[in-house]
């Protein structure tokens, strides 16, 4: 009770700290700290703030800092403490539940400013770099020499490390190599009261002692304080890949080539599968060759020594081919593999060319039900009386389905939004989860007291207030307050039930 109270304090003092300070003041402050230009508080240049890839929600943040080091981060932080005012991590804005969405009257402290790669030691097999290097950079920085960085999110030319470790992020190649939980080792960390600390291995030494504070750090989705710098761990390029391509009546078989294949203990570096509305998307968008009379398709790549690729490509494809392939090849060349992929990871994107509007959803199932549950999805879609494409992590069944819609009819994205939400409900029913890669952020706040009870929320806020106490940090984000869906972001007004404590606020 203590924490709520003391967050209520937070929110209705940051009312008055904004009413005593004009735009003027407060900017005059930060930019003590991060230079006039990082501090901004204009109109015009705050609308880029206002939201991130959840386009449905904005909210003008009270002024945004462009800090350049940790140093400047830890005092952006002191100073909004001291002038009570909630504190809102954004990195490049590409995430799709609203992460970085700001709060009312709040502070939000971009990392765009700080990325270096700040040291290499491929000895040791890992990478210091900045919150706000771009994924993709990582690797390409390293690959002349013969090693990458494995999380490859769709996003991975445009989002970055820091986002990355607040949305514990995974991409089409998590299935054999996991997630960016598994790849970071350290982290220096800026406290909510400005202090700075460092967890986990400082230089790639084997895991510390103690409890797994980086674990606990990484998909915390800015709630535990502001990472101002990242150890990750790098790996060497396999010597071989096999990308092999697979099409198929239906999503029925395609789903079941998946279940055959993991089933039998194939373990392939990733399988994405798309239906037949993705497939359309992607070919009028990048050109590939894919028919546009099939069901689905699956892309596989295997990768390892030679022998090994050799051997469960094979074996791949006699699972392919018993469950009802009708074709399976392999690119003739690396640019044709290369074309492949750049559909596949360029598949959101590609539903402008069919859709005014779309809106993503992330959710996970078992593998074993691929199959009903896209149909599932499709009748809601039908009901609904809107398309839904389909474009996804077969392998590790995390579902992104596109729910279509055309923002210029009344009522449609509303609706949308609600065959999105119902998605969710639908992966819960079957065991899975209401997210797999894209956090829960503000859009999906309100599903997880779905997924878990009173008391499993209470424990997980017991942990965020444990580097919180305050829950200064990314307020409103995450846990069911507000609880209902239609409710609108802003500073909480608690009801009269819960001033009264005839209810708690969940």
């Amino acid at each position: 009770m203590h924490v709520r109270e003391g967050e209520r304090r937070i929110e209705s003092i940051a009312g008055d700290v904004r009413k005593a300070l004009g735009d003027a003041a407060l900017q005059a402050q930060f930019a003590l700290i991060v230079g006039a230009k990082n501090a901004i508080v204009s109109e015009s240049q705050l609308r880029t703030y206002e939201c991130d890839g959840l386009l449905g929600y904005r909210v003008r943040p009270q002024i945004v800092v462009l800090p350049g080091s940790t140093e400047e981060v830890a005092a952006c932080v002191k100073l909004a403490r001291e002038l009570n005012l909630p504190v809102v991590p954004r990195g490049a804005g590409t995430g799709l539940s609203g992460g970085s969405l700001p709060s009312e009257g709040s502070v939000v402290i971009g990392l765009s400013r700080m990325k270096k790669i700040l040291e290499v030691d491929l000895p040791n097999r890992v990478a210091r770099v900045q919150p706000g290097v771009i994924n993709l950079d990582i690797t390409r920085a390293l690959e002349g020499d013969g090693w990458y960085y494995a999380p490859d999110p769709s996003s991975q030319s445009v989002c970055t490390i820091g986002g990355n470790v607040a949305e514990n992020s995974g991409g089409a190649h998590c299935l054999k190599y996991g997630f960016t939980v598994n790849h970071v080792l350290g982290l220096t960390l800026v406290l909510p009261d400005g202090e700075v600390v460092q967890l986990g291995s400082r230089a790639g030494e084997p895991d510390a002692l103690g409890y797994d504070l980086v674990g606990v750090v990484v998909g915390s989705e800015g709630m535990t304080g502001i990472v101002t710098e990242v150890l990750v761990r790098v790996l060497r390029t396999a010597a071989r890949t096999q990308t092999l391509f697979a099409t198929f009546p239906s999503t029925d078989e395609a789903g079941d080539a998946v279940s055959r294949i993991i089933g039998a203990g194939i373990v392939p570096a990733a399988i994405e599968m798309c239906d037949q509305l993705a497939i359309e998307a992607i070919v009028k968008a990048t050109g590939v060759d894919w028919p546009l009379d099939v069901g689905a398709l699956l892309l596989m790549d295997v990768d390892g020594v030679d022998a090994e690729v050799e051997e469960t490509a094979a074996r791949a494809y006699d699972h392919l081919r018993a469950a009802g392939a009708l074709v399976i090849r392999a690119p003739r060349d690396e640019a044709e593999r290369a074309l492949a992929w750049k559909g596949r990871k360029s598949a959101f994107a590609a539903m402008g060319r069919i859709s005014p509007n779309y809106h993503v959803q992330d959710g996970v199932i078992p593998r074993k039900d691929i199959a009903p549950v896209l149909r599932e999805i499709a009748a809601l879609g039908a009901n609904a009386g809107l398309r839904i494409a389909n474009v996804f992590h077969a392998g590790d069944g995390n579902l992104h389905p596109l729910v279509l819609y055309d923002g210029r009819i009344p009522g449609q994205e509303q609706i949308a939004e609600l065959v999105a939400g119902e998605i969710l409900r639908v992966c819960l029913r079957y065991g899975g989860s209401v997210t797999g890669e894209h956090g829960v952020g503000h859009d999906k706040a309100c599903y997880l007291g779905e997924q878990f009870n009173a008391d499993d929320l209470e424990t997980m806020q017991m942990v965020r207030a444990a580097f919180d106490p305050e829950r200064r940090f990314n307020p409103e984000k995450v846990f069911p307050t507000p609880r209902l869906c239609g409710d609108k972001p802003g500073a909480y007004v608690a009801h009269p039930a819960e001033v009264s404590g005839e209810a708690g606020r969940g």
